[in-house]
């Protein structure tokens, strides 16, 4: 056997040494068999280099001096090949023009812009601060295939892609819209050449555009994310040497992108397409550097595994310490790769974002476990050099940039998306060195905010990571639940997994301590960044948002770190005294779950801090305020309150009473199973169809977790009843306001900070967010019932032609439903997570006793943030909405959020809040829950709503918040009314909240009167809308889509408010029935204008078509949702004018029987008798109330005769100018002061309802008074 043939054995003439890698990273194991000595002779040393360097066995001669660096540099130098990379070869077909930057440099020049761009960060970030700019880079290619790549840092309107010099740019024309240009554009999916067709996918941001140009064969193509979106444009025109085509985009305004044209590698390189910029010369030697120094590394993982056998051979002189060897042969490949940067600087940040970050991420590990030891080993030696600093600048860069860009791969969960970049950078960051270096970077905070983005997925990415998709009633495989349960599940462990890396680094940022004078506190590198993000995104609710906007996942993100830190704890032991208001006893409890004693500081209002003075506030905007409404020293004091003051006694519920509230609490019941939707979120160790809530810190749990939340009584004592020394403080019961503890706390980062900023990323960031996920949870619901409805219509319509439309249909419907069921998936993955739940919940309570508290302080409230209210009524909703469902309906108001109902009720006609907006919202927010009998309960346990809500409800019916109102109100009185009990009406009704109405009309006439006078006018307007859209649609004898939708919405609208007016005449019938007979006659000419509108329509079948809704039989939307209140209100005054008391009052069969159009109003009775209520009304309780509208009938017709016969014997010379020429059926006995034009006094007092001047002359009315038998009287 030759000398150098290795054999595996004990005393061999050669060692053969099988190198197992045991390094978690990779999955498969790698073996190679390396010889590290001969015989007996002492040549390890020379082995052991031999493969660390790559040379072939015995390639070095024995060594006769020490392992220095020297040694190394000779061995490199001599043995290591520091040839150019291939790429640099064969450049023919491309000119670069210089352009001050060097030779051989791409860059921009402003002679290419049109428009307004400004470079951002060097070195080809743009942003566009035009309407619409345009730009070519200094770079031409005219032969070859070659390409560029678009990291999109915004997802509007962009046109990338290739134009010649000759291609012309305006404002409005830009690349793809002329010869010899073309373009994608990602978010309209189009692709551009004088003309767009469709091409491509939808882009979201962070994705990484490939624009290739193959001159071989005159195509164009693009790529998303390294896959292609098919060829784009064939047969382009050729272009001779120095006249080619040059990359150029065109933006519009606050969109941004970052160009690599071959600076930095590629992040998806396409075969057989160079870079324009061509690779640095060092880059191919730098690598080979890089591999020697991790092939050492392999070996110092083997001798760690292989340790007993390593030192067995040690002992007999035929192995050589590895670990001798590390450092003088890592220092020396150390050294050699600076020097080499050192001569190319610009080689730097290809190396950097290239080479050197993949050999820091391979030693590292892309998936846990990692290899701390081996990393650290590294850093502390490429950290002793000066050059290190540079690279390490652009490994922070590139780390940061991978966050952005990295995609969640379904194959790859849990460690997917950013989670590698996050977790290599975590651990580099914990060096002070490096979190120094970072901090002092000029783009410290552009890529603390590439850390935290997180890249969203368009369609056909849901396509990859969610492939299989079930819902309820679906017809899909068996399967297909569990497979698309496994799914979630490991798209929300890898959401986790990136969450807590976010976690990590936000709290090396808070405990990094700046090295500046004067000495900061902790938090204060933290607070400032969060500071300014929130300057710069205030603009981010706008339709049109300002440019420097950041990305939402980054609000996103940042919203789930603070709610974590508020609600599960920093998790950062002793490390968190420097929170000033942390627990003493120093338990993490999380901020929002302590209980007990509360406080705030004021100042956070008050403070005119640039990042704050232009937010809107309750009371207007603050430099308004500031003028209007001074406070002076308020600035440094603090509100102070204990939780659940402003609860009533008996319903109380805290973190401290013995009941919890639901976001402390656990139950057994599996909400889930009563989702409407499939997706269920579990536990990372859970496996089973329910919701589980994920692990928290251990006092949280111990302090705020009970038994069921349907127990009345907890398990364990209530904390109260501790002692005070325990917590530190005496307990308040009241509110009061001290002054701040000392100056100190003002530069400490406070958790009511932290909590300020939470609300304001939840506004502009959560929200939007969630009001996609409830458009797609809606959409979801509606498709499935189309899908279901086509369905049917299929298996009942078997034939012919029909039939194939139907499938085509139902094909469309289904790919509707699947898309949403994606979405819906995601958004529960990424938005809906048990903990964030929790946390919302808390959240909520704890603003909600805030504001309450607040409010007693009327110099304080009017400073409150509008947004505070916002992200209150949005999250409260959010919680409410969510499926599967937080917590069960029936106590999630009561276990915890009884003190919401007593804020809207309270505030919603408050004058204090200058927007007319914010108080709708309140307003919205009472008229959606009353819908649900859960919550009205709530409502009327509350004694706040029981005092404030009826008489604020009758004043808030104005032109601006009549509708919610009515739908109040309609609820309140709901099934009180004429066939009622029908239709999916539901029987029940808030007797309660009935009786307080009653008494507030009684107690308050005026008010009575101005809201009877709005209801009658409201009723009278909508009425007369929905005639006149039924009356268009009949001259065009066609239905269309609006219309009907506009028909609908009015129908309903009348409707309800007729239901109100059956609720007043039937609880305050005196008001119609006492006194002057206005309300009668308005009523009555109110009646008999619905009937003849209702009545006289010319082609009935055409009526109730352009009434039916779009999946509603004609049985639940006809005629009689409107005549069945009409019947209601006759009813209910014929029965009061029966009572003793009101029999000698106002006649309502004379009013009736004055109206001048007798023959009409009779047709509209007779409707009203002959009217099917079989199909309305359920049971036999209307018979009798028909029965008395026939007598009133009976008696209106004899009236009327009487009329007509008193009428002809008085002649036609009482018909003289006495009669008020307004009504024509009153004597006009009153005029106005001063003008003296007379009428009859009903329909004066009308007119005076809602105009202070005469209807004859326009003047000023000053006084009304009566002539009675030719006397005045005042």
């Amino acid at each position: 056997m030759a000398e150098d043939s290795p054999r595996i054995g004990g005393l061999s003439s050669g060692l053969a040494v099988i190198l197992n890698s045991e390094d978690g990273k990779e999955n498969l194991s790698k073996s190679r068999l390396v010889s590290y000595s001969d015989d007996f002779g002492e040549q390890s040393v020379e082995r052991a280099l031999e493969y660390v360097f790559g040379l072939p066995n015995k390639s070095l001669a024995p060594l006769n001096g020490p392992i220095d660096s020297s040694l190394v540099g000779c061995i490199i130098k001599n043995h290591l090949n520091s040839s150019s990379d291939a790429l640099v070869s064969n450049r023919d077909g491309v000119c670069i023009v210089d352009n001050g930057s060097g030779p051989d440099v791409i860059g921009l020049e402003d002679i290419n812009i049109c428009g307004e761009i400004r470079i951002i960060k060097p070195p080809l970030l743009l942003e566009s601060i035009a309407v619409f700019s345009s730009v070519r880079a200094n770079v031409c290619v005219w032969k070859g295939k070659w390409m560029y790549e678009v990291i999109l840092e915004t997802s509007g309107i962009q046109q990338l892609g290739w134009a010649t010099i000759s291609c012309p740019f305006t404002d409005h024309r830009g690349v793809g819209d002329a010869d010899d240009s073309y373009a994608f554009d990602g978010r309209r999916v189009r692709k551009w050449n004088k003309e767009a067709e469709p091409y491509g996918q939808s882009w979201v941001v962070g994705d990484v555009i490939g624009c290739c140009i193959d001159l071989d064969h005159d195509e164009i193509s693009f790529y998303r994310n390294g896959v292609s979106l098919g060829l784009a444009f064939s047969g382009i025109r050729k272009m001779g040497p120095g006249f080619g085509y040059y990359p150029a985009v065109s933006l519009s305004q606050g969109e941004r992108c970052e160009l690599n044209f071959g600076t930095r590698p590629f992040k998806y390189p396409i075969d057989g397409y160079l870079p324009l910029q061509a690779p640095p010369f060092f880059s191919s030697f730098a690598k080979k550097l890089l591999d020697c120094l991790s092939r050492l590394l392999d070996t110092q993982s083997v001798e760690r595994a292989e340790h007993s056998s390593v030192e067995k051979l040690r002992r007999l002189k035929r192995f050589v310490s590895l670990e001798e060897l590390f450092y003088p042969v890592s220092h020396g490949i150390c050294k050699e790769f600076f020097s080499a940067v050192e001569a190319d600087y610009r080689s730097a940040e290809y190396i950097g974002w290239g080479p050197l970050l993949m050999f820091l991420m391979g030693i590292f590990g892309v998936q846990a476990p990692h290899d701390w030891l081996s990393l650290d080993r590294v850093l502390d030696v490429l950290l002793e050099f000066q050059g290190s600093h540079v690279m390490f600048e652009h490994i922070i860069n590139a780390l940061s940039c991978g966050c952005k860009t990295a995609p969640l791969v379904l194959t790859e969960c849990p460690y997917s998306g950013s989670y590698s970049y996050l977790a290599l950078a975590c651990h580099l960051l914990r060096r002070e060195q490096l979190m120094v270096l970072w901090w002092k970077s000029s783009d410290f905070e552009f890529l603390f905010e590439g850390f935290l983005s997180k890249k969203s997925p368009n369609r056909q990415d849901l396509q990859c990571m969610i492939p299989s998709v079930w819902w309820p009633g679906s017809c899909e495989d068996a399967s297909a639940e569990s497979s698309m349960l496994l799914t979630t599940t490991a798209l929300s462990d890898a959401v986790s997994k990136i969450e807590e890396k976010h976690r990590d680094l936000c709290l090396l940022v808070i405990q990094f301590i700046p090295p500046i004078s004067p000495p900061q506190f902790p938090g204060s590198v933290f607070r400032t960044f969060v500071q300014n993000l929130l300057l710069r995104n205030r603009g981010a609710v706008l339709n049109m948002p300002p440019p420097g906007i950041s990305s939402n996942s980054v609000l996103v993100s940042l919203y789930s770190v603070i709610l974590h830190f508020l609600s599960e704890g920093f998790g950062m032991g002793n490390i968190c005294g420097w929170v000033k208001s942390c627990d003493s006893s120093g338990h993490d409890i999380g901020f929002l779950h302590r209980g007990g004693h509360q406080s705030f500081p004021i100042g956070l209002f008050v403070k005119n801090d640039p990042h704050r003075a232009d937010i809107s506030r309750i009371g207007g905007s603050f430099s308004h305020l500031s003028k209007s409404h001074p406070l002076h020293d308020q600035e440094v004091e603090v509100i102070r309150w204990e939780e659940g003051c402003m609860d009533d006694e008996e319903t109380r519920v805290t973190h401290l009473t013995k009941q919890k509230p639901c976001c402390c609490s656990c139950y057994d019941l599996e909400f889930t199973k009563c989702s409407k939707y499939p997706i269920r979120t579990t536990a990372k160790s859970s496996r089973h169809h329910c919701s589980t809530i994920p692990e928290r810190s251990a006092q949280v749990a111990a302090e705020c977790s009970t038994g069921s939340l349907n127990d009345e009584i907890a398990d364990k004592p209530s904390s109260s009843d501790h002692s005070e020394s325990e917590f530190g403080y005496r307990p308040v019961q009241h509110m009061r306001t001290v002054p701040r503890d000392s100056d100190v706390s003002s530069t400490t980062l406070r958790e009511e900070e932290l909590l300020d900023s939470l609300l304001l990323l939840y506004h502009i960031g959560l929200a939007p967010n969630f009001k996609q996920a409830s458009y797609y949870m809606s959409h979801q619901a509606q498709s499935i019932s189309l899908l279901e409805e086509t369905d049917k219509q299929i298996r009942e319509r078997a034939c012919g032609e029909q039939l194939k439309r139907l499938k085509e249909t139902r094909n469309n419907y289904r790919e509707e439903v699947i898309d949403s069921v994606r979405h819906c998936a995601w958004y529960r993955v990424s938005l809906f997570s048990r903990w964030k739940q929790r946390g919302m919940y808390a959240t909520c309570m704890w603003i909600v006793q805030l504001l309450l508290v607040l409010s007693k302080l009327d110099s304080v409230f009017i400073y409150i943030p509008e947004f505070y209210i916002e992200a209150l009524v949005d999250c409260f909703h959010v919680l409410r909405k969510s499926d599967p469902p937080f917590v069960p309906p029936a106590i999630f108001i009561k276990q915890g959020l009884t003190s919401f109902v007593t804020f809207v009720v309270t505030h919603f006609n408050d004058p204090r809040i200058s927007s007319a907006d914010l108080r709708d919202l309140l307003l919205q927010s009472i008229s959606v829950l009353v819908q649900y009998r859960e919550y009205l309960a709530a409502f009327e346990n509350n004694e706040a709503a029981k005092q404030r809500m009826p008489k604020a409800l009758l004043s808030a019916f104005d032109n601006r918040s009549w509708i919610p109102v009515t739908n109040i109100l309609l609820r309140l009185c709901k099934g009180s009314g004429f066939g009622s009990s029908k239709n999916g009406e539901s029987s029940s009704s808030s007797v309660i909240f009935q009786r307080l109405l009653h008494e507030a009309c009684i107690n308050d006439e005026e008010l009575f009167s101005a809201f009877l006078n709005r209801l009658f006018n409201t009723l009278s307007w909508t009425m007369t809308e929905f005639s006149v859209s039924i009356r268009e649609m009949q001259e065009k004898y066609q239905v269309m889509e609006f219309q009907q939708r506009k028909c609908c919405v009015i129908f309903d609208l009348s409707c309800n408010l007729a239901r109100v007016l059956e609720f007043c005449t039937h609880e305050i019938p005196q008001a119609f029935l006492l006194g002057p007979d206005t309300n009668l006659r308005r009523l009555t000419e109110l009646i008999v204008f619905i009937l003849n509108h209702i009545t006289s329509a010319a082609d009935a079948e055409f009526f109730d078509l352009s009434l039916r809704r779009h999946g509603l039989s004609l049985e639940k939307v006809n005629r009689g949702m409107i005549l069945a209140p009409l019947v209601g209100i006759i009813v209910n005054l014929l029965d009061a004018s029966v009572e003793s008391e009101l029999k000698e009052q106002n006649d309502v069969v004379g009013v009736f029987a004055s109206m001048d159009c007798p023959q009409t109003m009779y047709y509209g009775f007779r409707y009203l008798l002959e009217y099917n209520w079989a199909t309305t009304v359920r049971g036999e309780a209307y018979v009798p109330k028909l029965c008395q509208l026939e007598n009133f009938l009976s008696l209106l017709i004899s009236h009327t005769e009487t009329r007509k016969i008193e009428g002809l014997q008085c002649g036609e010379s009482d018909a003289d100018d006495g009669m008020c020429c307004i009504c024509y059926a009153c004597e006009a006995d009153a005029q106005f002061a001063p003008c003296s034009h007379t009428s009859c006094y009903g329909c004066i007092t009308r007119h005076l309802l809602n105009c202070q001047r005469c209807f004859f002359c326009n003047a000023t009315v000053l006084e009304v008074v009566r002539t009675i038998d030719n006397t005045v009287q005042r």
